[in-house]
This record gives C-alpha cells, structure tokens and sequence, in this order.
C-alpha cells in the first residue's frame, strides 16, 4: 500500500507526528536525515497507516499527485525520507515555504 521505488526525484526528510488531533504539514526539525519537514497525521503509527496518511499529506501540501511520493528510507520510524517525482525548482521552494525558513 503506497510503496514503491521511485528512480528520480528529491529527497524530502520528514519528521511524523502520529495520532494528532489533525492533519498539519509544517515547520522544521532537525532529523537525521537533515532538516526533516513536520508532517502530523490523525492517523496511529499502527500497520503503516501513519506512513501512507503522510504521503497522501505531503503530496497535498507540495501539490503533487500522491503517486508521485514514494517512501525510501524509515518504514517503522518516526524519521522518514520520501521521494518525490516532481521539478526540482518548484519543490525546493514549497519545501522552504513548509519549513518556515
């Protein structure tokens, strides 16, 4: 359910906030895989259903299709990196609007 290798793309550090009161994406952390984008799900960290509410999160957030984000690293982890298939140009700048940097 939502995994799948994506050849290209940019890599998105994301920090999950399982079992939130809402849906947020926003704000920075400092992760292990560089800066981590914020993203809080209603959704519990059970059966990867906090990983793929994130996806489809982000995707809305970046204004991509949720197939065009891919999880690549942090399948049982709070600190997650995906993939997305997407310019490069354009992401960076939502991703730095998201942050708040």
């Amino acid at each position: 359910m939502g995994k799948r290798e994506v050849p290209a793309g940019v890599s998105v550090p994301v920090r999950v906030r399982p079992g939130a009161g809402r849906t947020r994406v926003g704000g920075c952390y400092a992760g292990p895989h560089g800066p981590a984008l914020i993203v809080a799900v209603g959704a519990p960290a059970v059966d990867g259903k906090a990983t793929e509410a994130v996806r489809r999160a982000l995707a809305a957030a970046l204004g991509v299709r949720a197939a065009d984000v891919a999880l690549r690293l942090g399948a049982t982890s709070r600190d997650k990196v995906f993939a997305v298939e997407a310019p490069a140009a354009e992401l960076e700048a939502r991703l730095t609007a998201l942050r708040g940097s």
